[in-house]
C-alpha cells in the first residue's frame, strides 16, 4: 500500500511519521505551503515549519515534496472566512481546510496517487460492512472528528489516523523518547495553517474597525463600545473589556452594528435547546432511517457531548437537545454523532439557535 503523510512541523504529525516508520509503513512525506507572506502576516510560521519538516524527513530517510496551495487557501477558506465574520456569522476554518485543502486540492495534485493520506488528527476509523465510518478519538480532550466532520465519504475512506489510540501526553513522551526536534514545540493556536496569525488581527486587515454599543439586553443601557461586531461571536464572554462581569455576547444587530449583553452565568438568554440546520452532511450515509433520530451532538469544539433528538422536515434539519446549551452562534457546525458518542455521522452550517 503506497502512502503520504502530511506533515505540519508540529509534534502530533511528527509522532504520526514516527509510529509509521515503526510499523514499516515508509509513507512519502508532504508539506503544504500557503506562504501568507505576500498577504501582510510575515508572523506566519511556514519558515520555522519548513525546517522541522525538513529534519523530519532527512532523520527518517523519507522523500519530502512542498506542495503549494496558497492560491486555493486564499481563494477559498479565507474569502469564506471573511464573507462569514461579515454577515454577522462565526466561522469555522479548520472544517474548510480539512476538506478543501488537506483532504481536497492536496489530493487532486498529489495525493491521488497514493492509497493513504495520514494526518496528526486526533481521530480513528470503524469499517462496519465494508462501509468507512469516521470515529472518535482515544482522547475525548484532543479529538478532532468535529474539524473532520465534512470531510467525503471518498476522502475519508483515504484517511489514516496514526494517533486516533492514543492520548497526548503519549504522543509527547514519544516524541521526547525518540528525540524528536518537535518533541516540546508548542500546539499551533490560531487560523487554520496560519498557526501564529493573531485572529482578530486577521479580520481586522479585512474588515478594519467600526465602534459600535454594546447594550445590556434586559435594560437597554450602553455598558460599553466595541471594535466591530464582526470581532465578537454569540456566547463570546473574554474579550468585551466590561467590568462588573461576568458579561455574554447574546445578540448581534449588524445593521446598526450593535451588541446586546447579559450579565451573569445564569442569564436565560444565553441558553437554548433547539439548533436549526438548513441542511446536513453526512459523511458516510443518511442514518436517519425516518424523519428523527436519537443522537449526540457538539456544536464547538469541546469533549462534552449533549443527547438530542434530530428532526427532519422536508429540507431542514432541526436539533432539539435534551439539555439548555449555551451560545449558539449562527455559522458554526453543529456534528452529529452516534448515542454512543463513537461514529461521527457529520455536521450542519447553524442557522440559528433556539429556546422552546
Amino acid at each position: 500500500m503506497k502512502r503520504a503523510l502530511l506533515l505540519s512541523g508540529g509534534v502530533d504529525s511528527s509522532v504520526a511519521l514516527h509510529l509509521m516508520m515503526e510499523r514499516g509503513e515508509e509513507p512519502d512525506l508532504f508539506y503544504i505551503y500557503i506562504g501568507a507572506d505576500e498577504e501582510g502576516f510575515q508572523d506566519c510560521p511556514s519558515e520555522e515549519d519548513m525546517e522541522m519538516v525538513r529534519w523530519l524527513a532527512h532523520h527518517y530517510g523519507r522523500p519530502l515534496e512542498v506542495i503549494n496551495l496558497h492560491r486555493e487557501y486564499w481563494d477559498y477558506v479565507v474569502q469564506y472566512i471573511i464573507d462569514t465574520v461579515r454577515v454577522g456569522h462565526t466561522p469555522h476554518p479548520d472544517m474548510l481546510c480539512n476538506r478543501i485543502i488537506k483532504f481536497g486540492y492536496f489530493n487532486e495534485y498529489a495525493g491521488r496517487d497514493y492509497d493513504q493520506i495520514a494526518t496528526g488528527h486526533y481521530a480513528t476509523k470503524r469499517i462496519i460492512k465494508d462501509k468507512h465510518y469516521l470515529a472518535t478519538a482515544v482522547d475525548a480532550l484532543k479529538d478532532q472528528t468535529d474539524f473532520l466532520a465534512q470531510i467525503t465519504y471518498p476522502q475519508l475512506v483515504k484517511a489514516h489516523f496514526p494517533l486516533g489510540e492514543l492520548p497526548k501526553s503519549e504522543v509527547r513522551c514519544i516524541a521526547s523518547m525518540a528525540h524528536l526536534v518537535t518533541a516540546q514545540r508548542k500546539d499551533s493556536q490560531g487560523i487554520c495553517f496560519l498557526g501564529k496569525v493573531d485572529y482578530n488581527q486577521f479580520i481586522e486587515k479585512y474588515l478594519g474597525t467600526l465602534s459600535g454599543n454594546i447594550v445590556e439586553l434586559e435594560t437597554g443601557k450602553v455598558v460599553g463600545e466595541h471594535r466591530g461586531y464582526w470581532f465578537h461571536t454569540i456566547g463570546q464572554r473574554k474579550g468585551l473589556g466590561l467590568s462588573g462581569g461576568p458579561w455574554f455576547v447574546i445578540r448581534k444587530d449588524i445593521e446598526t452594528n450593535t451588541l446586546y449583553v447579559s450579565r451573569g452565568y445564569d442569564v436565560e438568554t444565553q441558553y437554548g435547546n433547539v439548533v436549526e440546520m438548513p441542511e446536513m452532511h453526512f459523511i458516510t450515509e443518511n442514518p436517519m432511517a425516518g424523519d428523527e433520530l436519537d443522537v449526540t451532538f457538539k456544536v464547538r469544539h469541546t469533549p462534552d457531548f449533549t443527547k438530542g433528538l434530530l428532526r427532519r422536515d422536508g429540507g431542514i434539519y432541526t436539533l432539539h437537545s435534551e439539555e439548555l446549551i449555551q451560545g449558539i452562534a449562527p455559522g458554526q457546525f453543529c456534528t452529529i454523532y452516534d448515542t454512543e458518542k463513537k461514529i461521527c455521522h457529520g455536521s450542519g452550517v447553524i442557522a440559528r439557535g433556539m429556546r422552546m
